[in-house]
């Protein structure tokens, strides 16, 4: 929350317009704050119906608030950026800065990285990685053309040989287009049902 404020009221009028990481970071810590605050909801929900007395409670009224305040000043800072900076640029970094403060947000209020055993920490940080790099080369890269011509030399090689290959093979009959009988065969048929007629 400290981090949000400084950055709404101090980094946000003065960098907001030259760097695209202001908006987006407000947009990243208080999405983590939501998504939080939504995952108590559940958890309150699910109590509510065992049958234990949540709406007499105030933490349930107070995540509830807290949500439609974090969402609302999510979506408001998430269209600042979108209407400053471009949206190939604005995605990827939200995407990956919102996934880290989610899992840092989450490992700090429900300690949930204590009761992980080694093996899922790293399957868990090598998706987040796979994810975050296949994301953002798909968005650096959506508006660059690509043509056979900007490959390497060597596979540019590989492919004229390729080429001259399938060329080459369908200059012959393919197996389809074959006849099922030789004309030998053909003609001692033709000959059988001509004796078998008359």
């Amino acid at each position: 929350m400290l981090s949000s404020l400084l950055l709404i009221f101090v980094a946000g009028p003065r960098y907001g317009r030259s760097n695209v990481l202001v908006y987006v970071l407000v947009c990243s810590a208080i999405g983590s704050l939501s998504v939080s605050c939504v995952k108590g909801l559940g958890i309150a929900l699910k109590e509510l119906f065992a049958g234990k007395p949540v709406l007499k409670e105030p933490l349930g009224w107070v995540l509830l608030v807290c949500l439609v305040i974090c969402i609302s000043v999510q979506i408001n800072y998430l269209n600042k950026a979108l209407d400053i900076f471009n949206t190939s640029v604005v995605t990827p970094i939200y995407y990956v800065l919102f996934t880290t403060a989610v899992m840092m947000c989450s490992a700090i209020l429900f300690k949930e990285w204590q009761h992980m055993v080694l093996d899922n920490i790293i399957g868990t940080i090598s998706g987040f990685l796979t994810i975050v790099s296949g994301i953002f080369l798909l968005h650096a890269f959506r508006d660059m053309p690509f043509s056979p011509n900007l490959l390497p030399l060597f596979l540019q090689q590989g492919r004229a040989d390729l080429h001259t290959v399938w060329r080459s093979t369908d200059r012959h009959q393919s197996c389809q287009h074959q006849p099922l009988l030789h004309s030998e065969d053909k003609s001692s048929q033709s000959t059988e049902e001509e004796g078998e007629g008359v």
